[in-house]
């Protein structure tokens, strides 16, 4: 068409380095997300990630058990879809000392035919608590393997730290109950 013209052929050429390297930028940040989201939920706390937490508490000392108050803590489980199982706390709710060495459990039961592997997720809230929970022992470590229409009794001893803040009256241990990957086969 008269009167239109088209761009030097080189232009196109530094377009299509920009886009490209812009490209690269944006795939490399992908993968960055997951270690930046775990480094920031471990520097703050957030959605109640203590497992290298309680993993270091297995060799630490136990805190001093604070006998001048009390904590509530409750307890909480949520299946995801497609894991047919059922579960509850035993003890929905505990008081302790901070500072106690405590072991509560849950009741789990397959209700399908088939056997089935679940991985249970923790979290703590208030999220400034997350740091002061504990886990010594839990189910949450590792995948639970379950038989049709078994039930098991799931264990989890805990410390809440002595020097948990004042400000701090209950807390609330929540599970994700989730269907674990299959390995391919």
């Amino acid at each position: 068409m008269p009167g239109t013209s088209l761009p030097p052929p080189h232009r196109h050429g530094r377009l299509v380095a920009r886009l490209i390297v812009l490209a690269g930028f944006f795939f490399a940040f992908g993968f960055a997300l997951v270690p930046l989201y775990d480094t920031f939920c471990e520097a703050v706390g957030f959605n109640g990630k203590t497992l290298k937490d309680a993993l270091a508490a297995k060799d630490a000392p136990p805190s001093a058990i604070n006998y001048s108050r009390k904590l509530g803590v409750q307890f909480t489980a949520t299946l995801m879809p497609g894991l047919p199982w059922e579960i509850r706390p035993l003890e929905p709710a505990i008081e302790l000392h901070p500072g106690e060495l405590r072991t509560t459990r849950f009741l789990v039961r397959n209700l399908s035919d088939q056997t089935i592997v679940g991985q249970a997720v923790p979290s703590v809230s208030p999220t400034v608590a997350a740091r002061h929970f504990r886990k010594l022992d839990c189910f949450c470590f590792t995948q639970q393997t379950l038989a049709p229409g078994e039930s098991r009794e799931m264990a989890l001893t805990f410390i809440v730290d002595g020097d948990i803040g004042e400000e701090i009256s209950e807390l609330t241990l929540a599970y994700a109950f989730f269907l674990a990957p299959k390995d391919p086969a």
